[in-house]
């Protein structure tokens, strides 16, 4: 693999972040690199711009994109972290692998990384909940109409400042018509077509006045599966509850902290299959329920209400509320105010 060369660094124009919405001001630079003749190769950072594509490439017309999304922090010493570099490479192989595309060697994805960064440092924010959102992602670029697996790609790394995904705790529903993923799809892998699929049914709830819907297993309806862009977690009855990674649910990075976290604060988790029944009949009976999502972007993201059958329901989303507690110590561990035992934090 040849080196990355960087390109010479256009001056910042933009300084304050916090007020830009999310996904819309990227950084001055990304990375490219190209895949053809069955190599990866003209790896580069780049001042950011427009590609040009063919309007033949076959990512426009059979769906050959992934992407992955991740993020870095200013820790309390001012050093830069990548959170979980090594898991967000595996389940990015992973999706790749489920979409027929070529897999990126691990010192490329983790160079390419480190470089744009470490050149953009100065985006990454380093106040309260800020962080710099980094996505990876892989396009099939051949320019030929015919189904087919593209024989060429462009794996790229694009970044944007983030802070809180969510600004007010969410009303969600129960969806029990629509589906997001069915076993033997594509449920696990962080395609495009999974979240192209969720936006009719997510659109219809919003104009319900929902932020989002619950989504159900295909089969039954009966078995809740991950909200959103999000994994599903619940805290009753003692226990924080979270239903097992299957064929339909994505192997969230945040889930898996969260997880891992919880054990270490005594919490007790049961990973188990969870109901929308069981919920309703908890929540029917007057039970202390805290719902959130769990995710990258949204990190914490609580639920006040669940509407079940046309029956809404208040979810426990007070200041000292189990959720909130796991946020903190995931927060404090990615700025450095937490020893970090596992080995998570990638720091430049």
């Amino acid at each position: 693999m040849t080196s990355i060369q960087i390109s010479a660094k256009p001056e910042r124009q933009v300084r304050e972040t916090r007020s830009l919405p999310f996904g819309k001001v990227p950084t001055e630079h990304m990375f490219i690199a190209t895949y053809a003749d069955g190599l990866w190769q003209d790896a580069r950072i780049a001042p950011f711009e427009d590609l040009t594509l063919s309007p033949l490439a076959l990512c426009l017309h059979y769906g050959q994109t992934v992407f992955e999304g991740m993020k870095a922090f200013r820790m309390d010493d001012g050093r830069v972290n990548i959170f979980r570099l090594e898991k967000h490479y595996d389940r990015f192989c992973k999706s790749l692998e489920r979409m027929c595309m070529p897999l990126i060697p691990f010192n490329l994805f983790i160079n390419a990384l480190d470089s744009l960064v470490d050149l953009d440092r100065d985006w990454v924010p380093s106040d309260g909940d800020g962080s710099l959102y980094l996505r990876p992602f892989m396009i099939a670029t051949e320019p030929r109409i015919g189904i087919k697996v593209s024989d060429e790609y462009l794996f790229m790394v694009i970044a944007t400042p983030a802070y809180q995904y969510y600004s007010e705790p969410l009303a969600v529903k129960i969806e029990t018509s629509f589906v997001r993923a069915a076993d033997g799809g594509t449920g696990t892998a962080k395609c495009g077509g999974n979240y192209g699929g969720a936006f009719y049914p997510t659109q219809k709830a919003r104009e319900e006045g929902f932020d989002q819907v619950i989504w159900t297993d295909a089969a039954t309806h009966q078995f809740i599966e991950e909200s959103g862009t999000m994994n599903l977690m619940f805290y009753w009855n003692g226990k924080l509850v979270t239903p097992p990674l299957s064929g339909t649910i994505l192997d969230g990075v945040t889930r898996d902290s969260l997880l891992s976290l919880a054990a270490g604060l005594g919490i007790e988790a049961d990973v188990r299959p969870v109901t929308w029944l069981e919920l309703e009949t908890a929540l029917g009976e007057g039970a202390t329920v805290e719902a959130f999502g769990a995710g990258t972007a949204a990190v914490v993201a609580p639920i006040r209400s669940i509407t079940i059958q046309g029956i809404t329901y208040e979810c426990y989303s007070e200041p000292d509320a189990i959720m909130y507690r796991l946020r903190d110590a995931l927060d404090e561990l990615r700025k450095g105010s937490r020893t970090d035992t596992h080995g998570w934090n990638h720091i430049l």
